[in-house]
């Protein structure tokens, strides 16, 4: 990023969290994305609330990024495993901020399965949580009586992001395969999510000429897909044996373990979150070897099968730094906007999203650095 766009993006900030910045700052911990962009919402955070400690997600960090982020705040390790186990979360919170009312900044739902432990058992206050995407906002909204929940995942604002990255998708999965002399035309493809992400990833293949089948558990997206002159699977184990390239944007298991020896031979498969997520790996048959066929690709071959999995099942767009440029600045502008909501203390349990008032400033602020 050049000086006068690192400049320009941290007055876009300052301008944020004049607006949205909280009459008593709350303690914090973030859970991000370590993209090269990131250091300036970083700072926005911490100008917003006492930011306790930045857990980068593991397939996502840019080393520079993470760098000057440890000059800002304590970064630490993140895995599925911390906030599984109540007393091994609660440790972690005490250790950093015992005492104090706290809001959890989250992508993809990492405290929710400890978070009514954590609010009943925690020295301070949890206040809420702040959830970024829509596999997280699933997750707390099956919780029972949580905590208050400000979900940014189903924002107009996240529209253009959403948009962006089924974009970032398909350039990368195109790149890997071109990495291997293949190329998308002629291979039909399977995308199975119909969600933001999957009905952008599914228009685009469209735009490149592929052949595209969709598959959703949700009959209301299946008519969708339809409506919108895509070829909607009946039988999904047909559509997986008939597919060349599968691209798995569920946020929830996409493709279980018996559901591998379906894949037609030298089908690609990639997803847009990570390989814990979309993929039942673990319970993929041994007689399956993997080896390494081109860089970020792996070759799983048993007797009479093969196909190829992208970037070890993780999003693979993160692979060539899943930009989006400045729209993402919206999304997190709306995350600074809901600290503040929940630093009032007045939303009752269960899930929130920012008023249209508070999104129509950040709309406008946006345009004003970033509509040249």
């Amino acid at each position: 990023m050049e000086s006068f766009e690192r400049a320009r993006l941290d007055a876009y900030f300052g301008k944020i969290t004049s607006r949205f910045r909280p009459e008593e700052r709350p303690s914090s911990l973030l859970v991000t994305h370590l993209l090269p962009e990131r250091p300036s919402f970083v700072r926005a955070v911490a100008a917003t609330s006492h930011l306790r400690a930045v857990l980068p997600k593991p397939k996502s960090i840019a080393p520079p990024a993470q760098r000057e982020i440890e000059s800002i705040a304590q970064c630490d390790p993140l895995t599925r495993d911390l906030f599984t186990d109540p007393d091994q979360a609660l440790g972690y919170l005490e250790s950093r901020a015992a005492g104090e009312p706290m809001v959890l900044l989250d992508v993809g739902g990492y405290f929710a399965p400890t978070l009514n432990a954590l609010r009943d058992r925690f020295s301070g206050t949890i206040l809420g949580v702040v959830e970024d995407t829509e596999n997280g906002h699933k997750r707390y909204a099956d919780l029972d009586k949580p905590c208050p929940i400000v979900s940014v995942a189903r924002s107009p604002l996240k529209d253009p992001e959403d948009f962006l990255v089924g974009q970032s998708v398909v350039f990368s999965t195109e790149a890997l395969m071109r990495s291997r002399g293949d190329i998308l035309h002629g291979r039909a493809a399977l995308v199975i999510g119909f969600g933001k992400l999957g009905s952008s990833i599914a228009r685009l293949l469209h735009a490149k000429g592929v052949q595209v089948t969709v598959y959703d558990i949700d009959p209301i997206r299946r008519t969708q897909a339809l409506s919108q002159g895509f070829t909607v699977a009946r039988d999904r184990d047909t559509a997986l044996h008939n597919a060349g390239l599968v691209l798995c944007a569920t946020g929830a298991v996409s493709l279980r373990s018996e559901d591998f020896s379906a894949l037609r031979n030298g089908a690609y498969v990639a997803t847009v979150t990570s390989s814990e997520d979309e993929l039942d790996l673990a319970g993929l048959p041994a007689v399956y070897q993997r080896t390494r066929d081109g860089e970020h690709v792996t070759r799983y071959q048993t007797t009479g099968h093969y196909f190829y999995l992208l970037n070890g099942g993780n999003a693979v767009n993160f692979l060539h730094g899943a930009s989006v440029g400045p729209f993402i600045f919206l999304v997190q502008a709306e995350i600074l906007a809901a600290i503040r909501m929940l630093t009032r203390g007045d939303l009752p349990g269960g899930m929130h999203e920012v008023s249209a008032a508070d999104r129509a400033v950040i709309a406008d602020t946006w345009l004003t650095y970033f509509n040249r």
